[in-house]
């Protein structure tokens, strides 16, 4: 792949559902219109407990987390395409979590929206909002600069090359599974 990417990191911890990505009443929003993808990045994380802090300053449109460090099981919950497109369309890039909720890492390559990483490390305890990290896929590692330290991240495996390719259909297309629009 040797895919990089750097940015401020969110830290949460488990059980992190999909009404806390993005609660239900914001499912009638359509992320294949243009205006409305752009609506839906707003509303990401808003359901959150005040705990964590705002992941979107209010009135913007894209958070300035690249990156969401996580516990056990993120993405719980309903099975709704919404919560990874959500948070790419905050601008999210990838979670990295110690395990996710099956269905949620299901949407994530489906949607080609972000990159659901395993950590080998419980780092939701070791990270802290808004350090400064780096994931290198190559060499499956993530550099926390802030605390100047390294920590290993499991393979993506067969995973990562559809959501490279933008999702399961663009995939298809571009392996010739499915014949090209």
């Amino acid at each position: 792949m040797g895919k990089v990417i750097s940015g401020q990191i969110f830290v949460v911890d488990d059980n992190i559902d999909t009404d806390q990505i993005i609660p239900a009443e914001y499912l009638t929003l359509v992320p294949s219109k243009p205006d409305e993808y752009d609506k839906l990045g707003s509303y990401a994380m808003i359901g959150l407990p005040d705990r964590y802090g705002k992941f979107m300053e209010p009135g913007e449109m894209k958070t300035r987390y690249q990156i969401i460090i996580a516990g056990e099981n993120f993405g719980c919950g309903s099975s709704r395409e919404h919560a990874p497109i959500a948070l790419g369309a905050a601008g999210v890039e990838a979670v990295v979590a110690l395990s996710y909720a099956r269905i949620f890492f299901r949407n994530c390559s489906a949607t080609g929206e972000l990159y659901p990483i395993e950590s080998a490390d419980r780092l939701c305890d070791l990270f802290a909002t808004g350090q400064e990290v780096t994931i290198d896929f190559t060499a499956e590692k993530i550099i926390n600069h802030t605390l100047d330290c390294t920590y290993d991240l499991k393979p993506l495996g067969e995973v990562g090359p559809v959501i490279d390719a933008g999702g399961l259909f663009a995939y298809a297309r571009q392996t010739g599974m499915i014949a090209s629009r």
